[in-house]
Parts: structure tokens; C-alpha cells; sequence
């Protein structure tokens, strides 16, 4: 038994829903094209005026370190330990503010849980 009353109603639903499906599949695509491009992005960070530097990538891997000689102080391995912690930490803030930023413009600001 066909309902003909419904038949005009769900015929505007129905396009508003595929639009909005478009949009999603298209957004979803988008996401995907950007996390691509951002695992080949880095960032630079240092930390003890330049002793240590480091590069991180969009992934949050470490890509790069180094070490500057006069940073290496076998009485203090401690120092040296606590530079590559604060140039990985800052290095890893970055990536995770570029990736941030970046999926914000896709997404028009909108905080989506679990994105980013």
C-alpha cells in the first residue's frame, strides 16, 4: 500500500539529505587529501638557544637532531637530556598547532571530536 499523501514531503528531504551526504563525502575527501599533505610537512623547534634543534613532522615523528658540540657535557648528561626534551616537546606543540590550524580551515573552525 503506497502512502501518496508522503510522496511530496520526502522528495525535498531527500535531496536536502543528499546534498548534505555530498558535502560530507566531499569534506571526508578533503581530510584525507590534508592529512597526506601534512604528514610531508615539518616544523623547526630548538631549545638552549639553538643547542639543540629539532625537526617534527605533521605524523609527529622526530625527522631530525642535532646536537651542537659545546652541549655536550660528560659532568652534565642531565642538561643535555632536558634540551632534547624541551626541543622534541616544543617541536611536537608546533606540529600539533599547524595540524590544528590547518584542519580548522577545513572545517570552517568547527571543533569536530576526535579530528584533531
Amino acid at each position: 500500500m503506497k502512502m501518496a499523501g508522503f510522496k511530496g514531503m520526502g522528495g525535498g528531504m531527500g535531496g536536502n539529505m543528499n546534498q548534505m551526504l555530498k558535502q560530507a563525502q566531499k569534506m571526508q575527501e578533503d581530510m584525507v587529501k590534508m592529512q597526506e599533505e601534512l604528514q610531508k610537512k615539518t616544523v623547526d623547534a630548538s631549545s638552549g638557544g639553538g643547542m639543540v634543534q629539532v625537526v617534527v613532522s605533521g605524523k609527529m615523528e622526530l625527522v631530525d637532531l642535532k646536537i651542537k658540540p659545546e652541549a655536550v657535557d660528560p659532568e652534565d648528561v642531565e642538561m643535555l637530556e632536558d634540551l632534547i626534551k624541551a626541543a622534541l616537546n616544543e617541536g611536537i606543540r608546533k606540529a600539533q598547532e599547524m595540524t590544528s590550524s590547518e584542519m580548522s580551515k577545513l572545517t570552517g573552525g568547527l571543533k569536530i571530536p576526535g579530528l584533531f
